[in-house]
């Protein structure tokens, strides 16, 4: 059973936030997707989660990150359809998308977390089927010999590797993404699917969510998005606050102001390809 506390100790802690998004936005009768083992994964802290004012500033629930799940996903099924063969999903937490996703059953796909994390998700998925090959494995993802090494071994062989870094590298320092997005390329990755938020975003964030971030505060939110990833093409850009507008699942007074040229307003999902 999860911890019922709400308090943030460190970036892994927030993965419970995710679940228990999914599992109340999966009750929807309008649901952008189901995932019935979140509900499980969250437990008890689900309640706490769900009443709590935990949110990116003005919204009501978790609506950024259930559309930002929403959009990744349909960006996993782009780059499937696209020949993608292999799949790393850094820093997965308590994501569930091989359960609940339909994906080939020979794609083989890594997941990666800190050995709380993924031991935690062992026992609790030991009776879960999952739609493909999973792995997963304890690395720290700040250590930069240690990431490679994992990257290099687990795309080996694949001919378009794909990477997922869903929440992850907002807790990053500048330089240890641009440390990443060099260990990427190295390893021949071809796609590359995150999340990026806008200077103006990310000090709001800390500004008003600093005393339940705790030791997670966001500290990368690049001036220039997709155009800091040196060696790397933007091939798709989704806007959460749009799409959110489109689904209905942000606050009513913020839908309009999704169509504007705001800074804060182009944070969202990007797919990155490798420059040719």
């Amino acid at each position: 059973m999860v911890e019922s506390s709400i308090s943030i100790s460190e970036v892994s802690d927030t993965a419970i936030w995710m679940a228990a998004y999914r599992a109340e936005e999966s009750l929807r009768p309008d649901a952008l997707f189901t995932d019935p083992i979140a509900e499980r994964l969250a437990g008890e802290l689900r309640g706490a989660v769900l009443s709590s004012k935990v949110a990116v500033p003005g919204s009501r629930g978790g609506w950024p990150p259930v559309v930002r799940t929403a959009l990744i996903d349909g960006l996993i099924a782009r780059s499937l359809a696209e020949g993608c063969d292999r799949v790393l999903n850094l820093a997965a937490g308590w994501d569930t998308r091989p359960y609940r996703l339909e994906l080939p059953q020979a794609l083989s796909w890594f997941e990666v977390d800190l050995p709380k994390i993924v031991d935690a998700k062992n026992r609790a998925l030991v009776d879960e089927e999952p739609h493909c090959r999973v792995t997963r494995s304890s690395v720290d993802l700040t250590d930069p010999a240690a990431c490679a090494a994992f990257v290099t071994a687990a795309v080996d062989g694949a001919r378009r590797p794909l990477v997922i870094t869903e929440g992850l590298l907002q807790y990053l320092e500048p330089a240890q993404v641009r440390g990443l997005s060099e260990v990427l390329l190295a390893a021949g990755v071809r796609w590359w699917i995150t999340d990026l938020w806008t200077p103006s975003l990310l000090w709001l964030v800390n500004r008003t969510m600093g005393r339940h971030l705790g030791q997670a505060q966001w500290a990368f939110g690049p001036a220039r998005g997709a155009a800091f990833f040196q060696g790397w093409t933007r091939t798709d850009n989704e806007s959460i606050f749009s799409a959110a507008a489109r689904w209905r699942r942000s606050p009513v007074w913020l839908r309009p102001a999704a169509v504007l040229p705001d800074a804060l307003l182009r944070s969202g999902v990007v797919r990155l390809c490798v420059a040719e």
